[in-house]
């Protein structure tokens, strides 16, 4: 049978640059996915994807589906023929819907009865019968949110449609896909090549492409791209500070990227770095120039999407740009600087938080007070940690703030220090935001993890006090980001802090403001239930989280100590038998009525082995109780892994179940002291 490779294109206009990626990848998968169910076999698949062209090259694709046989069962032999072996009406109707008589039909046996049976050689369907629908439901499959109509045609797409191209080796596919039929014609550049080109084989698309200035490789633009900035900022005596999502979405804006450089006032650098970047980066997608110190250059390098003769003009023109915005942040600047960021908490007060739980002015109240008592558990300095949660949120209120809301924080920090509030304070009130996404850094002073906890209590407190629980992929406020974020502060910084102890807390400080009695319960169980998926990201098997959180710790410090400590226990040879003792010792105290019994009496203990893993049970309790006291959970569990080969021989050689009470109550009362044991870090017994 015969293979060629295929080239699927789509040419468009301008395609969203954030979502340029993900829809190359979903167009690819669901080509494939087609194929695939279609039983087309094919090698290599390879996505194409610029501003103007989502594209698909598939290798050595087969050009016609297999031959195969298909069995159709019919009635069985008791229902197909009567008393007199006449075929039944049944049997007839089923032969005339298969196109034959009953007599043709073949026999089907099994152990369980004889069947009529219809053998049909299909022929397998070509690949310009099947491919124009394959694309077409690829097509309907992509994820577009908002599609829209052009001209006079009915067809929706996320942009306008051009081109369409179905070329398998040199041979054109006929087909239509959004009311655009299957041409050669292939876009070229829209400045450098508008007229494009007639494309004659699938496997020319990527250097005919070239020619016409695009280069169609998303990853190989990307990194033309990268090497080309990395290359210009060394020039320069600057670097550039990684972004991937700027990186990506610039590679999605251009076909034939050109890398240039250019320069604003020095003026502009008495204003904070981190406007002016936001300013360049959101706004025209440049990348900013640091020295090797961290601070911000006058220069900047921009990607444009055209190779001009005058290079000059282009730069002349992306300064002109540049230069408004960054003096709106100089003004912004020195305007807010009149006011002291203390003054900004009386407009908070006209700043809604939240309907039922009051404005931004109380919740920095309630912040400030909350971060003094998470101070004070952390045996810290309050008075830092109050007076930066009460200013926390006091930046919201300023014009810079309010032009670029992703300083929030950082503005707060430099006109806290501008007004003297002490460094200690400013940084707290940065970092109170941190961690502000997934593998973000943590705070690192005392009083910023304190603000940065009291803040994300007060805003999972309250709402789930007022009933307003996520539920599915509704989450408006954030709860999940925080509660996360709870968990790695307190984790990770370590500290000695009970979540229930602060949930009661932040709880406290509502006063009469929340209407639900198990607030502190539901937030309690929420934050713990995100310890799963944290820990999976961090690769943690899903039975050790569960064997650390069966007993309800609630200290995130010490269920990370746990969980480290049960992870590795998992991995060493004795574990698996232990895991299974302990399955059965749960299951035979399970089976009891009553108090379990606890104490051991060493004058019934009658086996030799039940002598000896008492005995031995004993000696490694000294040295687990002080290392659990110690949180050194590592320590305790391989004393307990000693205890293997002694809880085998007793399970071998003793009963449980002796028809003496008195003994059998001494061997579950030693079976109880050996799953308290282990119960004191975790349940072993939910190890796979």
């Amino acid at each position: 049978m015969r293979q060629q490779n295929l080239l699927i294109e789509l040419g468009t206009e301008e395609l969203p640059p954030k979502a340029l990626k993900q829809l190359s990848e979903s167009f690819s998968n669901a080509v494939v996915s087609g194929l695939q169910q279609a039983e087309l076999t094919h090698g290599q698949v390879k996505p194409y994807a610029t501003p103007r062209r989502l594209a698909v090259y598939i290798e050595s694709l087969a050009e016609q589906q297999a031959d195969k046989v298909v069995e159709k069962r019919g009635p069985s032999v008791d229902v197909a023929f009567d008393a007199e072996g006449k075929p039944t009406k049944a049997a007839e109707g089923w032969a005339r819907s298969k196109g034959i008589t009953v007599d043709q039909a073949e026999r089907l046996s099994s152990d369980k009865g004889e069947w009529l049976l219809h053998k049909a050689e299909v022929k397998g369907q070509t690949l310009s019968e099947l491919l124009p629908e394959i694309v077409e439901q690829a097509l309907k499959q992509l994820p577009i949110p908002k599609p829209m109509r052009w001209g006079d045609s009915d067809a929706q797409f996320i942009r306008p449609v051009h081109t369409y191209t179905l070329l398998y080796g040199d041979q054109l596919i006929a087909g239509t896909a959004l009311g655009i039929a299957s041409a050669r014609h292939i876009q070229g550049h829209r400045f450098h090549s508008p007229q494009g080109f007639e494309l004659q084989h699938a496997d020319d698309y990527e250097t005919a492409l070239h020619d016409a200035y695009v280069i169609a490789d998303f990853a190989k633009r990307q990194k033309k791209i990268a090497d080309a900035i990395a290359a210009r900022a060394a020039e320069l005596a600057g670097r550039i500070a990684p972004d991937a999502e700027l990186l990506e979405e610039v590679t999605a804006l251009v076909e034939w990227p050109v890398v240039l450089d250019a320069s604003f006032s020095k003026d502009f650098l008495d204003v904070p770095k981190e406007p002016l970047i936001v300013t360049m980066k959101d706004d025209q997608r440049y990348f900013p120039l640091e020295d090797e110190n961290g601070q911000l250059l006058p220069r900047f390098i921009f990607v444009t999407n055209i190779e001009s003769h005058d290079a000059s003009q282009i730069i002349a023109g992306n300064e002109r740009v540049v230069t408004p915005r960054l003096a709106d942040a100089q003004f912004f600047f020195n305007s807010d600087k009149k006011h002291r960021l203390e003054s900004r908490l009386q407009d908070l007060a006209n700043v809604l938080f939240q309907k039922q739980l009051g404005s931004m002015a109380d919740k920095c109240e309630r912040i400030s007070a909350l971060a003094g008592k998470i101070a004070s558990r952390m045996q810290t300095d309050a008075s830092v940690a109050t007076r930066a949660g009460l200013l926390a949120k006091a930046d919201l209120a300023t014009q810079m703030v309010s032009e670029f809301p992703e300083t929030q924080g950082v503005m707060g920090m430099h006109y806290a220090r501008h007004d003297g509030e002490g460094e200690a304070v400013a940084s707290a009130i940065y970092e109170h935001y941190l961690p502000r996404f997934s593998g973000d850094v943590l705070p690192t002073s005392a009083a910023g993890a304190a603000v940065a906890l009291a803040d994300k209590l007060d805003t999972l407190v309250g709402i789930f006090g007022i009933g307003q629980v996520p539920k599915g992929d509704r989450d408006p406020f954030a709860l999940r980001r925080a509660a996360i974020g709870l968990l790695r502060i307190i984790a990770e910084t370590p500290l000695a802090l009970d979540l229930r102890d602060l949930v009661q807390d932040a709880r406290d400080g509502f006063g009469e403001r929340l209407t639900n009695k198990d607030t502190v319960e539901q937030v309690v169980e929420f934050v713990l239930s995100r310890c799963r998926p944290w820990y999976q990201e961090q690769g943690i098997a899903v039975d050790v989280i569960q064997a650390v959180l069966a007993n309800r710790p609630t200290r995130p410090a010490d269920i990370d100590a746990r969980v480290r400590a049960v992870s590795e226990f998992r991995g060493l040879e004795q574990a698996a038998s232990l895991a299974a003792a302990n399955k059965r010792v749960s299951n035979i105290l399970a089976k009891l009525d009553g108090e379990l019994p606890q104490q051991v009496d060493s004058q019934l203990l009658v086996a030799p082995q039940e002598k000896h893993l008492a005995e031995q049970l004993t000696a490694v309790e000294a040295i687990v109780t002080p290392a659990v006291a110690a949180g050194n959970y590592t320590v305790a569990l391989k004393a307990l892994a000693e205890l293997r080969d002694s809880i085998d021989a007793f399970f071998d050689n003793v009963m449980v179940n002796d028809d003496d009470a008195a003994i059998r109550q001494n061997r579950q009362a030693l079976l109880n002291q050996l799953r308290q044991a282990f119960l004191q870090i975790a349940d072993i017994s939910l190890l796979q």
